[in-house]
């Protein structure tokens, strides 16, 4: 796929919906160009940085400190850990790829041809980098206070919907063990295919006489929760039948 040009419509659709248009538009185009394709924007190249990670990573620490912000106004009297349980889940994968899909991130990012017969728009560990990557790019393009105001703009009914912290599903599935005097849950990888750029991994959870479940990630992490989630309701659900 050809890089986008600087008068690209995508670039005037996007900066529509982020409320920013950008002073320097390659920043953008480096934040939609996917390291899968060959060409690595302005700076990149064969075996040299890509101008899309270093967004990606300056992304992600401008939305995590705007969050916790926000986590910090919105909940005054709640304890570090209920903050942390509530930051972790607003960080992860799937909410920022929700997000890059609200944006249309999905239609805009630049893939390779491999990665868009790998079904790459639709990847959540792509969309979530793509996020990140437009939050780094909005940052490095107008400073701090835009980015944390998108950010906040982006995040607020996330922010506010859960009136409880939420619990890790490994964290709710070790604790359930624990409280019967059972060993705490083993996690096995069962295996690992698809590209280095989006991996797909496939683990199993077991909790000592109790059962076990399976499930599918595009991390060991992502995998681990899903799996563990599975478990917890079915262990759940067994405890309720009469």
């Amino acid at each position: 796929m050809n890089e986008p040009k600087h008068d690209d419509p995508r670039f005037a659709l996007l900066e529509d919906r982020l409320g920013h248009a950008f002073a320097d538009r390659g920043l953008l185009r480096d934040a939609l160009t996917h390291p899968s394709l060959a060409s690595r924007g302005r700076n990149g190249g064969k075996g040299g940085a890509s101008p899309y990670e270093r967004l990606e990573f300056l992304g992600d620490r401008v939305a995590g400190l705007a969050v916790a912000e926000m986590l910090w106004q919105r909940f005054p009297n709640e304890r570090e850990g209920d903050l942390s349980r509530r930051f972790t889940a607003l960080v992860s994968q799937e909410p920022m790829a929700e997000i890059a899909a609200e944006l249309g991130l999905d239609a805009a990012i630049l893939l390779c041809a491999g990665t868009e017969r790998e079904h790459g728009r639709a990847n959540p560990s792509i969309l979530a980098d793509a996020c990140e990557a437009v939050i780094g790019a909005v940052f490095a393009d107008a400073g701090f206070e835009t980015a944390r105001l998108l950010v906040r703009r982006l995040w607020a009914d996330r922010v506010s919907r859960d009136v409880r912290p939420p619990r890790e599903a490994k964290t709710a599935l070790q604790e359930w063990a624990q409280g019967r005097g059972l060993p705490l849950p083993a996690y096995t990888v069962l295996s690992q295919d698809g590209p280095s750029h989006a991996p797909t991994f496939h683990v199993r959870v077991a909790v000592e006489t109790s059962g076990e479940a399976d499930a599918v990630g595009t991390s060991k992490r992502a995998a681990e929760q899903a799996a563990a989630a599975l478990l917890l309701d079915r262990l759940t659900e067994k405890e309720a039948s009469p």
